[in-house]
């Protein structure tokens, strides 16, 4: 089986420290073997965290390093959880939400930041079912917040 962690090693990734959660809420909550994962931001660049709108003041292309980055703080949120990504039996499902303009179209090519990277990191275990929603607006003014399901080895 292909190690998740050696594999976030062989990409040269870091993960981060992991987001606290925004309120009264925890980043994840276990039932049975699946692992419910809140929704995370993107991670600061500059020491700022994004803000604006897809289609405004960010392209789609810039939403797709977002939902990697974003990507980025679920697993740390796995690993945090679970102790190594290599419990990770399977990403069942991904959501995404975008900050966006009423004329943006490009939704699936932002949300593949996010999904490109799971299966980078997890190979054929990180494919998993998603959905990708625009929103008017998002917390903070943040461009992409994604949240993921995945299910737990024994």
């Amino acid at each position: 089986m292909l190690s998740a962690e050696q594999r976030i090693r062989d990409l040269g990734l870091v993960l981060p420290a992991g987001s606290a959660p925004a309120a009264n809420y925890a980043n994840a909550v276990r039932s049975g073997n699946l692992l419910f994962i809140a929704g995370k931001p993107p991670q600061p660049e500059d020491g700022r965290m994004p803000k604006g709108r897809l289609g405004r003041e960010y392209t789609a292309e810039e939403g797709y390093r977002f939902a990697r980055s974003a990507a980025l703080e679920l697993m740390a949120v796995m690993r945090a959880e679970l102790g190594s990504l290599d419990r990770v039996a399977r990403v069942v499902e991904v959501q995404g939400f975008l900050n966006a303009v009423p004329e943006f179209e490009a939704h699936p090519k932002v949300l593949d930041g996010c999904s490109d990277l799971l299966v980078e990191v997890f190979g054929e275990r990180g494919v998993h079912a998603r959905s990708v929603l625009g929103a008017s607006s998002l917390r903070g003014g943040l461009p992409v917040i994604v949240k993921a399901v995945v299910e737990v080895l024994p």
